[in-house]
């Protein structure tokens, strides 16, 4: 993958690591995101799960909010340099918009009542990878192993998957890889059997990596990663929200947009509908709480 042009002067490294930190300052309190933002200033903070490296994820998400700012409606991106970060984010409520995996979606709900604006209307699907060409064929292989996960509560990359093995009886040795980048090479470096991850992420990358592993087993369709609001978001401001990604994804000139952000067919979301179901699948003795 290559995310950036070349700069004139500057070493690719050197840009990478420049925007790397601006992106993590936005979440460490530099500037005007941390502490200024909300409905009563009129700038709403948005904080984004990091499936991708820092880099990646501001790519991604910053066109979308200089979109919603032409229409008036101006955010603050937060991007967290792990998914823990992020965690404690919309569990002290300091999110006005958050971008979440479903299970986090029912624990935002029950800290804050955020309710989910938006989420595509394609299901969330998550994936437990293996070599290709490696000697795993059954999950009882994995047994005493080395799994990579994006982070604990990664509802399909992680929570679903260990939930599983654990109802099988397959002892293994999780490893936390921080994002779902991470996880994925770690087996391709040899250092885990297998990488939980969904399937739209692992979509995202190269063909080489792609065709470097085999789906050993695929998680039954979860509503996919909502756009949530806290209860203090006016409104006109969660409509004004949802009509323009609507928009976005319907014109083919931003449709592109769209489709980085993993949702290329927003639809209405529903909490009752499409989230609190999660409560019932027992997964909260794998929860690991944000410290």
């Amino acid at each position: 993958m290559n995310p950036l042009p070349a700069h004139p002067g500057r070493s690719r490294r050197e840009l990478l690591a420049s925007l790397g930190w601006a992106a993590l300052s936005l979440a460490s309190g530099g500037g005007a995101a941390a502490g200024e933002a909300g409905p009563a200033t009129g700038r709403l903070r948005l904080a984004v799960v990091p499936q991708l490296t820092p880099v990646e994820m501001y790519r991604n998400w910053q066109p979308m909010v200089e979109a919603l700012a032409r229409q008036g409606l101006n955010c603050d991106l937060v991007i967290h340099p792990s998914i823990a970060a992020f965690e404690r984010e919309f569990e002290q409520g300091s999110a006005d918009l958050v971008y979440l995996n479903p299970y986090h979606m029912v624990m935002a709900h029950r800290a804050h009542r955020y309710q989910p604006l938006l989420r595509d209307r394609r299901p969330l699907e998550g994936l437990l990878l293996v070599p290709r060409d490696g000697p795993t064929r059954t999950l009882a292989d994995l047994r005493g192993q080395r799994i990579s996960f994006p982070a604990p509560n990664a509802l399909g990359a992680s929570l679903y998957i260990r939930a599983v093995l654990a109802r099988q009886g397959v002892p293994f040795e999780a490893h936390y890889a921080g994002n779902h980048r991470n996880a994925v090479r770690q087996v391709l470096a040899g250092d885990s059997a297998a990488a939980g991850l969904v399937r739209s992420t692992y979509e995202l990358e190269s063909a080489p990596v792609r065709q470097a592993l085999r789906v050993l087993y695929a998680t039954p369709a979860i509503a996919s990663h909502p756009l949530a609001a806290h209860p203090r978001v006016p409104a006109d401001m969660r409509t004004t929200l949802a009509t323009t990604l609507q928009a976005l994804a319907r014109d083919p000139r931003t449709h592109a947009l769209m489709q980085a952000l993993q949702m290329p067919e927003p639809g209405a979301a529903d909490y009752e509908a499409d989230y609190a179901p999660l409560d019932r699948l027992g997964l909260e003795k794998f929860v690991v709480k944000p410290q």
